[in-house]
């Protein structure tokens, strides 16, 4: 999957994590694949159960041993189960600490929780937090809100080539130094390959759907999407070169 994705000119490849179980996976495959792969820290939303805070110190035990690219996959989602609802929020809190302290970017799921999720980082937010709304779904509003905070994007996949997606009406007066492009692995594979296992290799489908919107050249949405998700995680980057983030 790596290695078409790079046939494919997509080099880079962020990781976002989702529980303990998925940690040893990442490191590994990070491993194999040093200079594409970068690795995040972070408890999914859909993975906060009672037992939360315990897991969230493991998971600093480990931030505390290496530098990551991002803090995350984190967030809110209420859309499968809303048991754990108020651990979800203590969760996302932890997260953005993190993030702040270890001077990264945090990486945002807001799956039917995007007004929840909006305040609770409206209500932290500084110049030491920075981040990505990934797989957006949200209104004009929303992105209002989201460019007003400065450092965050909205990250855009596959649900833009759908057929019913809002997303290209949305787009076309989205600024473009709000937008990167992304994946969400293995989900929310891009036209044509809609309802099957998607990687990382089917950017260019989205990046080619931008262009429609955009009306410009697919060369054009590479590159500047490509700098702006290099701007936001440009820590992983430096890190390949033997850089180390400061924590405060």
């Amino acid at each position: 999957m790596v290695e078409r994705a790079i046939a494919e000119k997509v080099e880079h490849m962020i990781m976002p994590n989702v529980d303990l179980e998925s940690i040893e996976g990442m490191y590994a495959l990070e491993a194999k694949f040093p200079e594409n792969c970068y690795a995040t820290m972070g408890l999914h939303p859909c993975s906060v159960k009672a037992d939360f805070e315990e897991v969230l110190l493991k998971m600093e035990a480990e931030l505390e041993q290496r530098t990551f690219a991002a803090i995350g996959e984190t967030g809110l989602d209420y859309y499968w189960d809303l048991t754990f609802k108020a651990e979800q929020k203590q969760s996302l809190i932890a997260h953005i600490k993190w993030a702040k302290r270890y001077k990264i970017p945090i990486i945002l799921h807001t799956r039917e929780s995007l007004e929840d999720a909006l305040t609770l980082i409206e209500a932290h937010n500084d110049d030491d937090l920075r981040g990505v709304f990934h797989c957006f779904g949200g209104t004009k509003d929303d992105i209002d809100r989201i460019g007003a905070l400065g450092g965050f994007y909205v990250g855009i996949g596959g649900v833009l080539t759908f057929k019913k997606s809002n997303l290209p009406e949305l787009l076309v007066d989205t600024p473009w130094e709000m937008i990167v492009l992304e994946t969400d692995s293995p989900y929310l594979a891009p036209t044509p390959y809609r309802g099957k296992r998607n990687e990382s290799a089917y950017i260019p489908f989205i990046a080619k759907k931008m262009a429609e919107i955009k009306k410009c050249s697919i060369e054009d949405v590479a590159k500047i999407t490509s700098k702006n998700a290099e701007k936001l995680f440009y820590s992983a980057f430096m890190l390949k070169h033997g850089a180390k983030v400061i924590k405060s």
